[in-house]
């Protein structure tokens, strides 16, 4: 089994739990996922299987869309309505100032990343530090917020919608939202809408996934091939004789392609006359060599 395969993951159960749940239905011990969904959101998880999961560091930065629900006058201490209330304020601002917050953080922003996540300090998942009550100095990190949408729900409770980078923690803007308004906010829901390219509507769900493998259909066809998720990444095609060296380790000589205008340190998507995917390769000056093979199990 190669390929990538988009989830739409539920509530309650985290990425590494979806992983395992794929290993089961697709019989494949190579399994990873891009880009990492707390248990209590849901929404898009590319997931790579077999081969694909060479090329996970290799998916592009593209951006992420979102829409959560958050509640003015709380904070908790991982930021969302899972953790433990640190505080209760009384909430005296309109929706009209609540929009308004929303859009002074659009841009590039400074944002800490919160302690109950999963960026590695050390070799160690700061979540598992946050749990032993640990906490430590964490740098600020340089994201942008594209495009953000607020939308009164009633009471206390807002719509947020976020297109913004890779790395945007999402309970940190909501908790940021919060306390330039000086009440708190803490993150009720979460969807993820947007991610690698892929959206919604490009996504299965476990049970769907369950309820075919239980009807005997293949699972096998609805993989996606890895190259698809590389899109961005511009093509080259080689000769059979070029085929046989690259797979085989060797770089190629700038002169002997019929891409000749390649970016000196660019990546780009290597394919056989016969149009196989055979990985990616890295331009210099005079050579493109082979930065990652694909490599079918």
């Amino acid at each position: 089994m190669n390929g990538i395969i988009c989830i739409d993951k539920e509530e309650g159960i985290t990425s590494f739990g979806v992983c395992s749940r794929l290993r089961r239905l697709f019989g494949e011990k190579k399994v990873g996922h891009a880009g990492t969904l707390d248990p209590m959101a849901t929404g898009v998880l590319p997931v790579l299987l077999g081969g694909a999961t060479r090329f996970l560091e290799y998916l592009p930065d593209e951006d992420k869309g979102y829409t959560a629900v958050f509640e003015l006058g709380k904070t908790t201490d991982t930021l969302d309505i899972t953790g433990t209330l640190l505080s209760q304020s009384e909430v005296n601002v309109t929706a009209e100032e609540v929009i308004k917050a929303g859009e002074s953080f659009v841009g590039k922003i400074s944002q800490l990343p919160p302690m109950y996540s999963a960026v590695s300090v050390g070799g160690e998942r700061l979540y598992n530090l946050a749990r032993k009550g640990v906490e430590i100095e964490r740098k600020p990190r340089e994201v942008e917020i594209k495009r953000l949408e607020i939308k009164p729900l009633g009471g206390n409770l807002y719509q947020l919608f976020v297109l913004c980078s890779k790395g945007t923690y999402v309970r940190s803007l909501i908790d940021d939202i919060g306390s330039w308004l000086g009440c708190g906010a803490v993150m009720t829901a979460l969807r993820r809408e947007l991610a690698c390219g892929f959206p919604l509507d490009a996504c299965r769900s476990l049970s769907e996934l369950q309820a075919l493998s239980v009807q005997g259909e293949s699972l096998e066809k609805l993989l996606l091939p890895i190259d698809k998720a590389l899109a961005s990444y511009d093509e080259v095609r080689i000769s059979e004789a070029q085929a046989t060296r690259f797979k085989n380790g060797g770089a190629l000589d700038l002169q002997r392609l019929k891409n000749k205008q390649l970016i000196s340190g660019g990546l780009y998507r290597v394919y056989s006359p016969g149009g196989d995917f055979l990985g990616l390769g890295r331009s210099d000056e005079n050579e493109l060599k082979v930065e990652k093979l694909y490599i079918k199990r």
